[in-house]
């Protein structure tokens, strides 16, 4: 016969594997969100991506001046001022600019505050573009096979073949310079990335089970590729979305640095960049300032996507 304590050890565990029975399933969607904390670089990209996005919403009330305003006759300034804060111990006397004044006597720091706007808006519109377009583009492709998947990939293989940058510039060139134009251009040679990865995925998920089960139920082609196929592939496309938008706010940047992307005087941080690059040894804050907002948006951008794909990453979570 059992002793007590041996059956009150197993009412015990039977009591514990029937509440674990009665426990709801935790939703991929949590399961991920609980991994991610978990990871401190993607939790400190996700910080600074949220603070950037407060700066650019709530720039007017965060910016002294409107970015475009210029100083003179309104305040005792000059052009090229170096930075002044008097808790920092600038003279109360000078007026108070925390980044400085630009060549032509606007506020550095309401230009930078601005600037976010422009940099995240042109980042997230052009990766939503290139995803729509490219995802779709390679789902089909993937599904369909044949001579459509081979046209749809030459072209795409012909589009990665040049330069991201280079071809840019070269349809930027064809356009005409402006931010609008830019957007365009950056999506355009950001597609071929989207389409590959969402074929791939594609290909390997219309030779599963359940892909095979809808087909013998009825369903048709397009209901399978929207219901079945491409909920599915969703996951590695939301991490190169997240670094996508890291890549164009660079190329961006690199555009309007060129006098490509934004014209003046629209606060942007690369044509900031490019206005007062001669000045590097004589006002070197104009171009270090535009430049760390650069590599800390980025930066966020890049931490946070690493930190999805770990938590998206079925081999690093086992």
């Amino acid at each position: 016969m059992l002793s007590r304590r041996k059956i009150a050890e197993q009412l015990e565990t039977a009591a514990a594997d029937s509440s674990m029975l009665l426990e709801r399933p935790i939703s991929q969607w949590r399961l991920t969100i609980r991994r991610f904390r978990g990871r401190k670089s993607g939790m400190i990209g996700l910080t600074i991506v949220s603070l950037l996005i407060l700066m650019a919403v709530f720039a007017p009330l965060l910016a002294p001046f409107p970015p475009n305003e210029v100083l003179i006759g309104k305040v005792d300034v000059g052009p090229r001022e170096k930075p002044c804060v008097h808790l920092l111990g600038c003279d109360k006397s000078q007026p108070q600019h925390i980044l400085g004044t630009d060549g032509n006597v606007r506020d550095e720091f309401s230009r930078i505050i601005f600037g976010a706007r422009v940099s995240l808006t042109l980042g997230l519109f052009t990766v939503t573009i290139a995803l729509l377009v490219g995802s779709t583009l390679g789902a089909v492709a993937g599904y369909a096979g044949g001579w459509f998947d081979n046209i749809i990939m030459r072209i795409m293989d012909v589009v990665l073949g040049f330069p991201s940058l280079l071809l840019a510039i070269a349809i930027v060139a064809v356009l005409g310079p402006g931010l609008q134009n830019a957007l365009i251009a950056i999506a355009i040679v950001s597609i071929p990335a989207y389409a590959r990865v969402m074929r791939a995925q594609v290909l390997a998920i219309k030779e599963t089970d359940f892909v095979a089960a809808s087909i013998a139920l009825g369903s048709s082609a397009r209901q399978i590729l929207i219901r079945r196929v491409v909920p599915n592939a969703l996951t590695p496309l939301v991490v190169l979305a997240t670094l996508g938008v890291a890549t164009a706010i660079l190329e961006a940047a690199g555009l309007s640095f060129l006098g490509l992307g934004a014209q003046p005087p629209t606060a942007e941080w690369g044509s900031m960049l490019a206005s007062e690059r001669n000045n590097v040894f004589t006002s070197p804050h104009l171009v270090f300032f535009p430049g760390i907002a650069i590599m800390i948006t980025v930066l966020g951008f890049n931490l946070m996507g690493d930190g999805l794909r770990d938590a998206l990453d079925p081999a690093l979570n086992k």
